[in-house]
């Protein structure tokens, strides 16, 4: 008894030792030292994305507001229509281009030069023309009044305004004259120049003009390529975690197709690009830059992520659901859709999120199966050519156009607040209707 007591008194004066406090100290040191690693990695982290997204804010926000001149113009009905019979077909092959011509001219009547006339009227957009034009079909019974509107400005007017441009450069140095600004000025000083927000950046579709370029052609081409997407991502990968994780027999053959899928989601996306420009396109002569075969090949790459997330929550239902249903009578089949599959949709539904809001971010598939082409109209159904809003990022980015620098930052604003309204959308899921077992 004696001997134990005494080795149990040796022991706890080891542990209490000098040596003993040394390791104790240099191990609450090191998960010191650990720590605060990783809160300098996360203030890193944070850093880099803060500088990421004040930068693309910086160079975007100016994209949300356009500069606009106030036209009153008469609506002369001898020019318009003068047979009165408000045809559309009269109204539309109207001189609008002349009346916006003689209006601007007006206002500046000491400009004769014929030059110099034709840079005058390039103080506003190409789209003035169509406007207006747009505001007569629209409102027929306006003809032979005077009538109120406002048309944009060139984009190298309106980068002008926006001090773009440094006006106190030489005149060599910089794409707007001295006369055109001093033009500029003169109407600034008639209240006739506006800003205003840009509407068009959101109700119009590409255009080769960057005052007139919106998003609305490509928001459109995105929602029905992750139409199909989803149409056929999810039940398709829904039902194959269903029957790997339920009722697939556990041998050579499952643990390859396992593997697979798991390599399948460490694959590029442009791997599925090429599969769909050989497959969907070469082979199957599917409509090329169609939102039909963008969400084809962005469905491809979503099934992996929706497999291993829904797999990952059928597993997390604890077996005791599973063995309850069985006891009470349920089949297999019915003791997955009927108890199983409810309590692990709130998972698959974030997993299935998830992928979609990669797919949504995705640019070289859809590069590869032609989406990369220029689109000014709004696609009326999925077979028809459109562009996607990642597309239409990279299309503006490669455009030389000072104008369409802001539109793409404008642009990559848009698609990252989708992204992260998708992502909160998928935590809030997952907190609402997770449960705790």
């Amino acid at each position: 008894m004696t001997d134990t007591s005494s080795e149990a008194i040796d022991k706890t004066r080891v542990h209490q030792s000098e040596a003993a406090a040394r390791r104790r100290k240099a191990r609450a040191n090191a998960e010191r030292r650990f720590q605060t690693y990783g809160v300098i990695a996360v203030l890193i982290a944070l850093a880099a994305l803060g500088i990421l997204i004040f930068s693309i804010a910086g160079a975007g926000v100016t994209a949300f507001w356009q500069h606009s001149i106030k036209l009153e113009v008469q609506l002369d009905e001898a020019q318009i229509d003068p047979e009165g019979t408000r045809d559309l077909d009269t109204l539309r092959r109207a001189p609008y281009r002349t009346i916006v011509r003689d209006y601007i001219k007006g206002m500046f009547p000491e400009v004769t030069e014929r030059r110099d006339v034709r840079t005058l009227t390039k103080l506003l957009s190409t789209g003035a023309v169509t406007e207006l034009r747009e505001y007569v079909l629209a409102n027929p019974d306006q003809v032979g009044s005077k009538v109120v509107l406002h048309v944009p400005v060139s984009d190298d007017i309106d980068m002008l305004l926006k001090g773009q441009i440094d006006a106190s450069l030489p005149e060599s140095d910089r794409r707007v004259s001295d006369q055109e600004i001093a033009w500029v000025r003169a109407l600034q000083d008639k209240g006739l120049i506006e800003r205003e927000f840009n509407r068009r950046l959101f109700v119009n579709s590409d255009s080769r003009e960057p005052e007139l370029a919106g998003i609305w052609g490509a928001v459109i081409g995105s929602f029905y390529t992750m139409v199909v997407t989803l149409a056929l991502a999810f039940p398709i990968g829904v039902m194959a975690a269903i029957y790997l994780e339920e009722f697939a027999p556990k041998n050579r053959f499952t643990d390859f197709i396992e593997v697979n899928i798991n390599n399948l989601a460490a694959v590029p996306s442009i791997v599925f690009g090429l599969l769909g420009l050989a497959v969907f396109l070469n082979t199957w002569q599917l409509p090329r830059s169609a939102p039909l075969v963008g969400g084809m090949v962005l469905a491809l790459m979503t099934f992996p992520t929706i497999i291993i997330a829904s797999r990952a929550a059928l597993k997390a239902v604890p077996p005791s659901i599973r063995e309850g249903a069985v006891g009470v009578g349920a089949s297999p089949l019915q003791t997955v859709f009927h108890h199983v599959l409810p309590l692990a949709m709130p998972g698959i539904l974030t997993g299935t999120i998830i992928g979609m809001a990669q797919a949504l971010g995705e640019t070289a598939p859809l590069l590869m199966i032609g989406m990369v082409a220029f689109v000014a109209d709004v696609p009326q159904s999925i077979t028809e050519p459109a562009a996607a809003l990642p597309v239409q990022i990279y299309l503006w980015a490669d455009s030389p156009e000072r104008a369409f620098v802001e539109r793409t930052s404008a642009a990559i604003i848009i698609l990252l607040s989708f992204l992260i309204v998708m992502n909160i959308l998928a935590v809030l899921l997952r907190q609402r209707f997770e449960r705790r077992w």
